[in-house]
């Protein structure tokens, strides 16, 4: 461990500009290990599903392969934590997620790609669990810049789907399917760099000392808060992995698709604005049940009909989705003492990681039957309203 890491955490950051300046930086690491990792997946896709000859079945399973990847490093993540304490697993997971992405540019057989997706989900959720620990850490002893802080770093997500959308559309539009390749070699490329930055902003980062051995925490008084972000891990995941095949299905254009996913992008970056301050005032699971009843009426909107208008108040809406485990974040840093937060973390990651498994696989297996996907994004809809409700239930003291 470095010597800054072991400094106690009122003594870091030494001014206000340093600590968001770290997050700022830490908040790349959301855009690798989320959006260019795992989301722009959405965007490649309906290029490979072409291409490649795949069924909606198929395209899912590779993203529930993802999952199960996440879920993987979620249950190792822990022990990690317990171990080493947040940084070096944050750093190890993050280029190893980068590598994995440049990587799937060279294979074309299913099972290679499924081998790299898993790859890819075990080392981005080291990522999700301990660099949202990191962002906690910046402000430790002050509420409204922690909140921003946090709403910083997640909002890092938001970053990499503006890129995407600014580059991955008009790669495939111009160059055709058969070019999604490129499109893994561009987002590899980017990932690399960014991975470069999150690095050097986590280095000086104090955080708490790694506990070694467990420490008792209950669960119990949790549990509404578990239940509204496992009801975020079986909603939202359909709706990242199969919303440009549902602009495409109802033909509309990749410029139509580059400007959804960019509203999706600036909506993330600008939730931070709007978030923190319920973060850091809103009483018990207020924010979280707040944010998850937004993102689900962004999901709503696509089924009520098309065109470029609605899909864009629906991407505007839904693209608070990164405030949901920034929101839980956020309360566990409040309810619990610095050295359970990774752990705490990790075992909403955990639940979150199970759960997700089951969305993109269940969204195409009934897109191949009914032969439309809005059945599957339609359950997903009342899945995300249903943890917004749960989330109202949490109470302050834990």
């Amino acid at each position: 461990m470095d010597t800054v890491s072991e400094q106690p955490l009122e003594s870091w950051p030494p001014s206000a500009a340093v600590g968001y300046f770290a997050a700022f930086g830490l908040s790349l690491a959301m855009a690798v290990g989320n959006s260019l990792a795992r989301f722009a997946y959405a965007l490649v896709l309906p290029a490979m599903r072409d291409d490649l000859a795949w069924t909606y079945t198929e395209a899912g399973a590779l993203n529930t392969i993802n999952a199960v990847g996440y879920l993987a490093g979620a249950v190792v993540a822990v022990a990690s934590i317990r171990r080493l304490g947040p940084k070096m697993p944050f750093i190890v997971g993050l280029w190893a997620t980068a590598i994995t992405v440049l990587a799937t540019a060279f294979v074309r057989d299913f099972a290679a790609i499924a081998a790299i997706r898993t790859l890819t989900g075990i080392a981005a959720a080291y990522v999700f669990v301990t660099g949202g620990v990191l962002a906690a850490s910046v402000f430790p002893r002050d509420a409204r810049r922690a909140a921003s802080a946090i709403a910083i770093y997640f909002a890092g997500g938001g970053l990499g789907l503006l890129v995407t959308a600014l580059t991955i559309p008009w790669l495939l539009e111009a160059r055709g399917d058969a070019s999604w390749p490129e499109a893994w070699l561009l987002l590899g490329g980017m990932s690399l760099v960014m991975s470069l930055l999150a690095t050097l902003a986590a280095r000086p980062v104090a955080v708490a000392r790694p506990m070694r051995q467990p420490t008792p925490w209950s669960k119990r008084p949790l549990a509404p808060l578990y239940v509204g972000y496992g009801c975020f891990a079986l909603g939202y995941f359909a709706y990242m992995t199969f919303i440009v095949a549902w602009m495409r299905e109802q033909g509309m254009s990749g410029t139509d698709i580059a400007i959804v996913w960019a509203a999706l992008g600036l909506s993330t970056m600008l939730s931070l604005r709007i978030w923190a301050r319920p973060f850091a005032t809103w009483p018990a699971g207020r924010p979280f049940a707040a944010v998850m009843a937004t993102v689900g009426i962004g999901a709503a909107l696509p089924l009520a009909g098309g065109g470029l208008p609605i899909m864009i108040a629906s991407a505007l809406l839904f693209g608070c989705f990164f405030m949901v485990p920034a929101a839980v974040t956020a309360f566990i840093k409040g309810a619990l003492p610095p050295v359970l937060w990774g752990e705490v973390f990790a075992s909403f990651t955990l639940v979150f990681s199970i759960l997700q498994c089951f969305g993109p696989a269940a969204t195409g297996y009934l897109a191949d039957l009914t032969g439309s996907l809005a059945a599957g994004l339609g359950v997903s809809v009342a899945i995300l309203l249903l943890g917004a409700m749960a989330g109202w239930m949490q109470k302050a003291s834990v």
